[in-house]
């Protein structure tokens, strides 16, 4: 079983920033892929960032230029990076994880619980 803990939410104020983290736990495996992905009631969850296990990254169109994601592949975490925050940043932030148990090569997918992220004007 793997759990994905994301923190660092909060609220701040447009054009201030925030540090997300999400750690991964559980049983012995390998992250083949991070990404971060937000969602505001009523919408499609989006993808704001991610980043590959070699260090390849990609970002929403909104976010390019004010965001960066990285990854410790030691701690088996990622982060998410945000300057510039605007209110239409506001959002239910989720980790996601692609990733592949050692012992049966088996992929999969996890998300984690989400952290809210507001932005006021």
């Amino acid at each position: 079983q793997v759990q994905l803990v994301e923190s660092g939410g909060g609220l701040v104020q447009a054009g201030g920033s925030l540090r997300l983290s999400c750690k991964a736990s559980g049983s012995t495996f390998s992250i083949n892929d991070f990404a971060w992905y937000r969602q505001v009631p009523g919408n499609q969850r989006e993808l704001v960032a991610a980043v590959s296990s070699g260090g390849m990254t990609n970002y929403g169109d909104s976010v390019k230029g004010r965001f960066t994601i990285s990854r410790d592949n030691t701690k088996k975490m990622v982060y998410l990076q945000m300057n510039s925050l605007k209110p239409e940043d506001t959002a239910v932030y989720y980790c996601k994880a692609d990733l592949t148990y050692s012992s049966s090569g088996s992929t999969f997918r996890y998300w984690g619980q989400g952290t809210q992220v507001t932005v006021s004007s």
